[in-house]
């Protein structure tokens, strides 16, 4: 497995090449996000780290422009902003996990297998077009439109769109759509599923009479025509 590292502080560099390395891992090291984004768009890797507060250009930036050009590589980002907007902004730019600084490397691996097993794993559509109502997803070219009408999601909400499109008509509880959406555990101190889904409520919801997306209070969501 190769994975690359955009990290200024050389010490939380070393020690995730270190911990990585013992585990037969390929290491490539970044100090700036400049050869970091040059890095990531040229060569092939499974797995990229990338801090957010980084010289030449931030861990934000690179992610967005890593996510347009390679859409499925596995990105964590890590950072000592550890609330609900830095979490939501992390996730918007197209990361697939975040971990808050200080961390153990052990935390840090577990999220990295995790985040491996779940791309593994990860549901399959049968088809590239999923259907709700009047409510439309195209997988292939990464489209949603409600009536004809299109509709512009971030990385991270169509994620959660997808998910629960492929999930109809069942309850789907916050800890479950953090471990299939996220590949976290749910963190009670914060409230970042409850904001994509008002997200996606606003977007999906909120211009039409017929509601897609439904609150079970104190249990979770349910995807369906109700």
């Amino acid at each position: 497995m190769k994975t690359l590292v955009i990290e200024d502080d050389q010490r939380v560099a070393d020690l995730i090449k270190r911990g990585l390395e013992e585990e037969d891992w390929q290491v490539d090291v970044a100090f700036d996000g400049q050869l970091g984004c040059r890095l990531a768009l040229t060569v092939e890797y499974d797995l990229i780290i990338t801090d957010i507060i980084l010289p030449k250009i931030n861990g934000l930036d690179v992610c967005q422009q890593v996510r347009q050009a390679k859409p499925n590589v596995p990105i964590i980002m890590l950072t000592a902003l550890g609330t609900t907007d830095d979490k939501v902004e992390g996730f918007d730019a197209g990361a697939d996990d975040y971990l808050v600084k200080p961390f153990d490397f052990r935390e840090l691996h577990v999220r990295i297998r995790a985040l491996l097993k779940r791309q593994a794993n990860q549901p399959v559509a049968t088809t590239s077009i999923l259907k709700m109502a009047d409510l439309e997803m195209n997988l292939r070219n990464k489209s949603v439109m409600r009536s004809g009408q299109p509709i512009s999601l971030t990385p991270k909400e169509f994620k959660l769109l997808e998910f629960m499109m492929l999930n109809p008509d069942r309850l789907l509880t916050r800890t479950e759509i953090a471990e299939k959406v996220w590949e976290t555990h749910f963190d009670t101190g914060t409230n970042f599923i409850d904001v994509y889904i008002n997200y996606l409520r606003k977007k999906l919801d909120k211009e039409f009479e017929r509601k897609l997306i439904h609150t079970k209070t104190g249990m979770g969501f349910i995807f369906g025509e109700g």
